[in-house]
């Protein structure tokens, strides 16, 4: 493995042998570099003042993402792109579009979120056509702002994005794609200072054999958890091990009848195949957090950090997702549900991880849905989050999954309550029974986000509201060739 890092700040190269491997880039932009635009409001990934752009290689050229700079640490800028606001500017001095048009529209009044705004108006510029302006309220969705009420910063981002990318970084595209490239070729990095290790393996089986050796390691990808643990708990990490530099864990390939998910999938690069296939599950994605923490966070990785409110275990255990894992040379495939043994607990042993997710390609006759509630309607943590998957003939219910997030210290199943639906007809009074039944499944917690009878209510309703919305699918005599998706 080559030691230390080396990244473009801008456009300018850096190379860095010896840093504390949990320092943020928050940190180095402001401490070492002097780049004060990149605020820290939060230091959790909530507020977005802190939002940076990294450009990655991709098979097209470069990708640019907005991301949280309060919690990513600085070895996994490595062969990256870091781009802060005092980088947008052209040569000649004048601003960047999206600067110019949050000057244009009078969008900045404090000013303290405003490079935020600007770095997440920068990064969809460079990517993407202009969305419209519900699109542009989910790419600002993680930008918070206390002075304006977002309606000149929604005009200046449709100023901004309706410009097209006419810039110093299309500009320059070509010779950051070369040099991004040329870097590619090196093999893993590690770095080792302040007595604590980073690794990061370039390949499958070295992650494999690096995890048997340091099994207390932490492996990370888009630090969305594991950063608050340095930034909030003030932990100290001896260990960590990145897979993000892994081709073989950031695919999403599909089989006959699965979609396989690698374990360095975003979630942002997972919402679309599995909203096509689920439509309430692209959406339960899209209010699962802000882009900034979708565009690094993992698909696997909110299941294997086993915190019981993850807002995918719930839906992938409705649908009978399979989990599987990796120790040395050794693979065993389980049922997700299996996985969570207790809270803070899982069916993993030292030295095994998770290599991928297996969710199950829909079924004719099978309506799916799953609901998210929250304080607030964006970038929440869950309440309870529900999910149900039912196999209906002639109005009976052949076979339901109900699993619920928030109501136990695991994910869990309503077996009760499915074993009062299952073999019933798909009405209001088997419903409203299964909906008592509920009461012998779960046994909630009253915490900040809800009190225990509150969850309960919640929990109740949503069993109540997956029923009003398949009632007519279920009553329909015919084989259908589509599922139907219940929509929140």
């Amino acid at each position: 493995m080559r030691d230390g890092i080396r990244f473009l700040l801008g456009h300018e190269e850096r190379a860095i042998g010896t840093i504390d491997p949990t320092m943020t880039v928050l940190r180095y932009l402001r401490e070492h570099e002097h780049l004060t635009g990149t605020k820290e409001g939060c230091a959790e990934g909530d507020c977005g003042a802190c939002t940076v752009v990294i450009g990655e290689l991709a098979d097209d050229g470069i990708v640019y993402k907005a991301v949280n700079s309060c919690i990513q640490f600085m070895p996994l800028l490595d062969g990256k792109q870091l781009i802060a606001v005092e980088h947008l500017a052209n040569e000649d001095g004048s601003l960047h579009p999206a600067q110019q048009a949050m000057c244009d529209h009078h969008a900045s009044q404090c000013g303290f979120c405003t490079p935020g705004f600007v770095m997440s108006l920068f990064a969809q510029g460079e990517n993407a056509a202009a969305p419209d302006r519900g699109a542009l309220k989910d790419i600002l969705a993680g930008n918070l702002c206390r002075c304006t009420g977002y309606g000149p910063i929604l005009d200046a981002g449709e100023a901004s994005v309706e410009q097209g990318r006419s810039d110093r970084f299309e500009r320059a595209e070509e010779k950051v794609s070369n040099t991004l490239t040329t870097w590619s070729d090196d093999p893993g990095v590690e770095v080792h200072s302040h007595g604590k290790s980073y690794y990061a393996p370039s390949s499958a089986d070295e992650l494999a054999s690096l995890y048997l050796e340091h099994p207390d390691a932490h492996i990370i990808s888009g630090l969305t958890d594991v950063g608050l643990w340095v930034t909030k708990m003030h932990r100290t990490l001896p260990a960590l091990i990145y897979i993000g530099n892994v081709p073989e864990l950031k695919s999403i390939d599909l089989t006959e009848d699965a979609i396989s998910i690698g374990a360095g999938v975003t979630l942002a690069e997972a919402h679309e195949v599995l909203g096509t296939h689920y439509p309430d599950l692209g959406e339960l994605i899209r209010r699962f957090a802000s882009l900034q923490i979708r565009n690094v966070a993992t698909v696997c990785g909110n299941i294997a950090n086993g915190s019981p409110i993850g807002d995918t275990p719930p839906a992938f255990i409705a649908l009978d997702a399979q989990l599987v894992l990796r120790h040395g040379d050794e693979r065993r495939t389980i049922a997700l549900e299996d996985f969570f043994i207790e809270y803070g607990k899982q069916d993993r042993a030292p030295g095994e991880f998770v290599e991928r997710v297996l969710v199950p390609l829909p079924e004719p006759n099978v309506s799916f849905g799953c609901y998210k509630i929250s304080k607030r309607f964006d970038q929440d943590i869950s309440a309870v989050c529900g999910a149900f998957s039912a196999k209906f003939e002639y109005g009976t219910v052949e076979d339901i999954r109900i699993c619920f997030g928030g109501m136990a210290g695991t994910p869990q199943r309503a077996t009760k309550a499915e074993g009062t639906l299952r073999g019933g007809a798909w009405d209001e009074a088997t419903v409203r029974a299964a909906m008592d039944a509920l009461g012998d499944d779960y046994t909630p917690l009253t915490d900040m986000r809800g009190s225990a009878d509150y969850r309960m209510r919640a929990a109740r309703n949503l069993l109540f509201k997956f029923f009003a919305e398949t009632a007519d699918v279920a009553s329909e005599t015919r084989v259908l060739d589509v599922p139907e998706a219940a929509h929140g």
